[in-house]
This record gives structure tokens, C-alpha cells and sequence, in this order.
């Protein structure tokens, strides 16, 4: 990880939702399923693993909830002014969020440690060398 400075803030586009994260991330994972493409609009989504007690939030934020085909459910925290999500968060676990740390002042801690999904990555991208690889969910 990076050698930032805690606690880092954070706000969504229009700054209606701030935020603080207290302490470093467990891990930070790209993940490349087909539902975080379209999420990112990209070839895959960041994701920072973070204790709920971690992230202290101000603002008005509304959820999203999709089932999965685990028969898991996937929720998002998001603004409801200018859309930007937050964290995403499985509701049968909800002290554990996946926070998206492009809404970090500091993005320095974006350095990815683990790719999940490479199975539906898109063929053009390539994993870095040495990076921890799941073919699905970790």
C-alpha cells in the first residue's frame, strides 16, 4: 500500500456525500465481472475493502439491491443528487463495505492487490505480473 496519511477524505461528484476513511483498506481488488463493467463503464471496477466502523458519512445517500446468480444479494450506497456510489455492501455481512476509493481525495492507496473475475475480463487488458488471480469470486 501506498504511504498515505489517515484519515483520508472523500466525497461523491457534487459533494453531497463526504466522507472520512480512519485506517488503510483490508485489501484492494479489481474486479473484472461483466455487472462491474457496466457499473465502471470500463473493463473493471476498484474496490477497497473497508471495516464499516472505518468510514465515518455525511449526506443523503440512497441503496440499490440486485440479486446474483449465488443467490447472493449486492447492495450500493450511493448520492442522490449526482448518483456517484459510495461503497457497495452484501446485506447479510454489512460490516464489511467495498468502499470505491475513486472518491478518495488521496488515490494513492489505489494499488489493486488482487483481481477477481478474470474469467469475464475483457481479452485486452492484461494482469500485471505477480498480482493474486481468481478466476471468480475470491
Amino acid at each position: 500500500m501506498s504511504d498515505a496519511k489517515y484519515p483520508i477524505r472523500g466525497a461523491c461528484q457534487c459533494g453531497g456525500v463526504q466522507y472520512q476513511l480512519l485506517s488503510a483498506p483490508k485489501m484492494i481488488v479489481a474486479c473484472h465481472c461483466k455487472e462491474c463493467q457496466k457499473l465502471s463503464t470500463s473493463a473493471f471496477s476498484i474496490t477497497a475493502m473497508v471495516d464499516k466502523e472505518q468510514l465515518l458519512i455525511e449526506g443523503e445517500m440512497a441503496d440499490w439491491r440486485r440479486g446474483s446468480d449465488s443467490g447472493n444479494v449486492s447492495a450500493a450506497k450511493f448520492c442522490v443528487t449526482c448518483g456517484n456510489r459510495i461503497y457497495h455492501f452484501d446485506p447479510a455481512k454489512p460490516d464489511l463495505l467495498k468502499l470505491k476509493p475513486s472518491t478518495l481525495e488521496d488515490t494513492s492507496i489505489i494499488q489493486p492487490t488482487a483481481h477477481i473475475w478474470v474469467s469475464e475480463k475483457q481479452d485486452w487488458y492484461e494482469i500485471p505480473a505477480g498480482m493474486t488471480v481468481f478466476q471468480g469470486q475470491s
